[in-house]
């Protein structure tokens, strides 16, 4: 699937000149701020690549992505929260659930992912604390021919972790695909536990039974007994159902080079490709949600196979160290085209 990104709805970008009197015309960078409800007073900026592909960041919260539309379809899944702003957020026990929005993707770390843990009184709230940060948004333009957005999120205590998370995403005037490049960087006096979880939610009207699902890992493990229930089918994109109870499964992609995950939908003629450095994210775990009303597939990438939070995974020999004055820098794309079965 290859990104568009040479023209503007079939236009060079010298013909694309003699056609509009600003860029903005057909692809921008948009600046708001919300006004209602529990997201009132974050910030959210909304990109139009002018391929397509209309995104909306959220710098209040790690300037991860909310709403994304490839030509008119809803590619992410939202939930009932909303996208709220990082002051309602609740870090004892399962409360990061209470202010998570969904969206096409949520980040989860950066010491921590998983169940709630206490290590030595050190208390690791459920996914970490990244995602319910505010960001430094550092720039955000059209530059040549890209659409450029960075900024720099501080995780930070005293007494405890001070890691840094540089932040920039891209996407091609006239593309059909989003990059995104992280550097985490351990600013703290001592050596840092790291864990990261990029939570990729998709949903209907992509997500759909009539939709397939592709990961090619090397391995698949479920996470636990209703995973096992549910291990013959977790491949198969299913409808919703009432009362159903989330499974979760791991993927082993080691040694895979860039890894490419899909959901593919010859109904609607539209095709999400997620893509990934397996040299420093291993592994996915797949959330398979088929409940009425919480319907959305997760595709994560993560730096640690593991599903047992901080003190399970240092417990099992397994956290990843980031040492003093060190950083690791990850790699994910977002790629958006037509379908490769809709004309099988």
């Amino acid at each position: 699937m290859s990104d568009e990104s040479a023209t503007v709805f079939g236009r060079a970008r010298d013909e694309v000149a003699r056609r509009v009197g600003t860029l903005s015309q057909v692809a921008r960078i948009d600046h708001l701020v919300e006004t209602e409800g529990s997201a009132r007073g974050a910030r959210r900026i909304r990109l139009v690549t002018g391929g397509g592909l209309e995104v909306e960041l959220h710098p209040d919260r790690a300037l991860d992505l909310g709403q994304v539309t490839f030509r008119g379809v809803p590619i992410a899944w939202m939930s009932p929260t909303g996208m709220a702003s990082p002051e309602r957020y609740e870090a004892q026990g399962m409360g990061w659930l209470r202010t998570f929005g969904g969206g096409l993707l949520a980040t989860c770390g950066l010491d921590s992912f998983g169940p709630s843990t206490d290590e030595g009184g050190r208390e690791f709230p459920m996914h970490g604390r990244v995602g319910t940060t505010s960001s430094t948004v550092t720039r955000a333009e059209v530059s040549g021919d890209e659409l450029i957005v960075t900024a720099t999120v501080r995780q930070a205590g005293v007494f405890t972790e001070n890691l840094v998370l540089e932040r920039t995403w891209s996407a091609d005037v006239g593309g059909t695909a989003l990059r995104l490049r992280d550097t985490v960087r351990n600013e703290g006096l001592a050596d840092e536990g790291h864990m990261v979880l990029y939570h990729v939610n998709v949903g209907w009207p992509l997500l759909d039974e009539r939709a397939t699902l592709g990961i090619p890992s090397r391995e698949v493990a479920p996470r636990d007994k209703d995973a096992r229930s549910g291990a013959g089918r977790w491949d198969q994109i299913e409808q919703p159902q009432a009362g159903y109870r989330e499974q979760v499964f791991g993927h082993d992609f080691r040694d895979r080079g860039t890894a490419v995950v899909s959901i593919d939908n010859p109904e609607i003629d539209t095709r999400f490709e997620l893509r990934f450095d397996t040299g420093t994210l291993p592994a996915l775990h797949q959330w398979k949600m088929s409940g009425e009303g919480h319907y959305v597939m997760g595709l994560e990438p993560v730096n640690v196979n593991s599903f047992t939070g901080r003190a399970g995974t240092r417990a099992a020999g397994a956290l990843p160290v980031l040492k003093r004055g060190d950083s690791v820098s990850y790699a994910l794309d977002f790629a958006f085209g037509p379908s490769e079965g809709a004309n099988s």
